[in-house]
């Protein structure tokens, strides 16, 4: 299928690893010209490398620090000069690194849980907001958690800051609905993500194995997906780059679960 990228522009915030990378490799393969926006330069570029291969007539990495919002503007005025003026696709895919019990969580990791997960796509969307609105087509897909919905103990600064982005993204998609750039949000259950591969091999536990993986989760968590084994990013590029997309055409204001089955609401 056609998702109508050739030729447009789409930005990964997170794009040099993880799900951001598996759904920048998608917007590749169908076309599109991405930017991948991180901290790393070596990883950046070895990922626009490979977006290039794949079939991207313009990857690029953009080295740039989303706590700070000068430096997100200074990014997002360099791709905005780079493509003409104009963004058809924003794809936030960066979350906080919070873990902890309520009461062990200070407040500055409180904080930085909400800085990370929510004030850091906030400022990417304002930034982008002039290039989106120039654009003959524009859709913004932001990253949640499927977390928010069945909770976890351990994690109570991670799921409040991801609630906060699907309360955000829901806000933006009514305020764009009479630009038509539609705002949606992703919520991915357990994926064997660099993050929890690496919860994994702190346990002793093999996360290469998503069959083993998910019952570690379901034994240190406590909510699996009815499928067996953990997910992969591969498994969430495809859905991101479709809500990205110009085929989607009608539906914002959604949050859609790839999560294997931990929720039936």
């Amino acid at each position: 299928m056609d998702l109508g990228f050739d030729g447009a522009g789409a930005v990964v915030v997170g794009g040099g690893r993880g799900m951001g990378l598996a759904t920048a490799r998608c917007l590749a393969q169908d076309g599109a010209k991405v930017a991948i926006v991180g901290r790393s330069r070596g990883v950046l570029d070895t990922a626009a490398h490979e977006l290039t291969r794949l079939g991207s007539p313009d990857a690029v990495g953009v080295v740039a620090d989303i706590g700070d919002d000068t430096d997100v503007h200074r990014a997002f005025d360099e791709i905005g000069r780079r493509w003409d003026g104009t963004l058809n696709a924003l794809i936030n895919t960066v979350g906080p690194a919070a873990a902890g019990d309520f009461e062990a969580l200070t407040d500055g990791e409180w904080q930085a849980a909400f800085d990370a997960g929510v004030m850091g796509m906030v400022r990417c969307v304002r930034a982008a907001l002039p290039l989106l609105r120039r654009a003959e087509w524009a859709r913004i897909v932001n990253f949640s958690a499927h977390s928010t919905q069945r909770q976890s103990t351990r994690l109570p600064a991670y799921t409040a800051a991801k609630a906060a982005v699907n309360s955000v993204s829901k806000n933006l998609s009514l305020l764009l609905a009479k630009d038509e750039i539609m705002v949606n949000v992703l919520s991915p259950g357990s994926i064997s993500s660099e993050a929890l591969l690496g919860w994994a091999d702190s346990v002793g536990i093999d996360g290469t194995d998503p069959y083993r993986l998910m019952s570690a989760i379901d034994e240190h968590f406590g909510h699996p997906a009815h499928l067996p084994r953990a997910g992969l990013p591969d498994e969430i590029g495809p859905v991101a780059a479709f809500l990205a997309s110009k085929r989607n055409s009608y539906m914002t204001g959604t949050n859609i679960n790839v999560d294997g089955g931990s929720d039936f609401v």
